[in-house]
């Protein structure tokens, strides 16, 4: 059984396949499921990487994984057989975390369109009993276990249920966002898809249906419970409001790549909303926008969303991950790569190995900032605690800063000896907003400063990449509305790869 889910919030236990009239496996069924499953959950030889989750050097938030669970290890019924799903998921949620973890990533979304459980509305197959556990609950578990911050997604096209797109189907697509949202603890990020409904099986009626994309999921009501429920969750959509989509998913954002932006609807519409907006505008934001809703860049580890094995072979290397870095944190926004488990439940082992190679590949990229070793000058600094030293301190909370007024400035690292570079890190300290409009980097020939890299935004990082530069002095020059306030700076020297 194949079934295509995650992007539509497809909800297994909706299916016509669970109406209550269908019997339970017979013993010959169960006897020849069991072995399937005992197939799929094979021992994964993750110990065998020898690789022990360190402190990772990536910021929280800029690296989220999203795994679309797999289905076919969901669409069973009787009692056994949900003992072996469980089984099955509660081993690979464990796995699928601690791969995570290893790849450097912080946090891992949910889909929660499987969550797989008895509730209100929904029909399973008689003799299942879901009450105690669900994948979803599976997976927030796992993530505890080792750190890593847990989020839920819940596609508003619900493709199977019988009201989508009347009014009453509102108030179920709400009452499960609140079981989501109550029921597994703290989330960290709640992400919500643009899908607007299309062609369906809607309680197994197959029929194209249209709604007002603008209007009728109500987006503010549905914010609000989420902000009341959870409120430290960050909402994701292509409006935000905590972040928005990139306007692609490719995994790279616009250069330059403001947090700011004035949100628009699509031609036609009155209202943005998921869905509903002028797409045109998300990947790079406005200078001057009148909302601050960053970017959120997402990405497949595959070709496609979901795992096949014809793609085993497809799986982006360790330095595409990093390139895709690179264009997407690199340039202010988060990075979120999909993780679709294999027939097994879990994660294949090509997956894994690209995972871990980009991990190490981070831990090379910032394994030595060479600006340690260098003197640092500011041509204005703000009195107390506003030194240009705060740049190296490696202290998120600390900043440098120039003198009221002073709206343009400079700084020169001045080296021991001649130092060869490739990778420039500037951060700005995110609580006082985007004040760097402009920025450049020189490097000293030994009569006068060139320029070699430059750009708009700053904001929550910017990664320079380029050619190998060789120089015993680097200039750093800012411009803006206001003085600069800087909280990081870093200077690396990494071998070429190619992506």
């Amino acid at each position: 059984i194949q079934l295509e889910v995650g992007a539509a919030a497809a909800d297994l236990t909706a299916r016509p396949r669970f109406d209550s009239t269908l019997e339970p496996f017979s013993d010959e069924q169960l006897t020849g499921l069991r072995s399937r499953i005992a197939e799929f959950v094979k021992p994964f030889p993750l110990d065998e990487l020898a690789i022990e989750a360190t402190d990772s050097r990536v910021a929280d938030g800029e690296l989220i994984v999203l795994p679309h669970l797999p289905s076919e290890l969901l669409a069973l019924s009787g009692n056994a057989a949900v003992t072996l799903v469980q089984n099955a998921v509660d081993l690979a949620s464990e796995r699928g975390a601690k791969v995570v973890g290893l790849g450097g990533f912080s946090s891992i979304v949910a889909d929660g369109g499987l969550a797989l459980r008895q509730r209100p509305g929904l029909t399973i197959t008689s003799g299942n009993s879901l009450t105690t556990w669900t994948a979803i609950r599976s997976v927030e578990a796992a993530c505890a276990k080792h750190g890593l911050k847990f989020g839920v997604y819940l596609s508003p096209w619900d493709r199977n249920h019988a009201s989508y797109g009347k009014p009453e189907y509102i108030d179920y697509y709400r009452s499960q966002l609140t079981e989501l949202l109550t029921d597994y603890g703290p989330i960290f990020e709640v992400w919500f898809d643009g899908a607007n409904g299309g062609d369906g099986y809607y309680g197994g009626a197959r029929e194209k249906r249209s709604i007002d994309r603008s209007t009728y999921y109500d987006w503010p009501t549905t914010f609000e419970l989420v902000h009341r429920l959870q409120p430290q969750a960050v909402i994701f959509s292509d409006v935000g409001p905590g972040v928005r989509w990139v306007g692609n998913e490719h995994g790279v954002a616009g250069d330059p790549c403001w947090a700011t932006i004035t949100l628009a609807p699509e031609a036609g519409a009155t209202t943005p909303a998921p869905g509903s907006v002028k797409i045109e505008d998300l990947p790079r934001g406005h200078r001057d926008g009148k909302s601050w809703i960053p970017a959120e860049a997402d990405v497949s580890i595959r070709p496609g969303w979901f795992y096949h094995a014809s793609e085993d072979d497809k799986v982006r290397s360790p330095e595409n991950l990093l390139d895709l870095y690179f264009k997407s944190v690199g340039r202010g926004s988060s990075l979120l790569l999909n993780l679709p488990p294999d027939r097994r439940g879990q994660l294949h082992p090509h997956d894994v190995a690209s995972l871990v190679g980009f991990r190490q590949l981070l831990d090379e990229v910032f394994k030595e900032n060479l600006l340690a070793k260098a003197t640092l000058h500011a041509s204005s600094e703000r009195e107390g605690a506003f030194s240009v030293a705060n740049l190296t301190d490696g202290a998120r909370s600390t900043y440098w800063t120039t003198k009221d007024g002073v709206h343009e400035a400079e700084v020169i690292a001045e080296f021991p000896a001649p130092v060869k570079f490739n990778v420039v890190d500037l951060r700005e300290h995110l609580p006082l907003g985007h004040r760097v409009h402009r920025w450049a980097l020189d490097r000293w020939s030994g009569s006068e400063w060139i320029e070699f890299a430059g750009g708009e935004s700053i904001g929550a990082r910017r990664l320079w990449r380029g050619e190998v530069v060789e120089s015993q002095k680097l200039r750093l020059r800012t411009s803006g509305p206001v003085g600069p306030a800087l909280s990081e700076m870093g200077v690396y020297l990494v071998p070429e790869r190619k992506p």
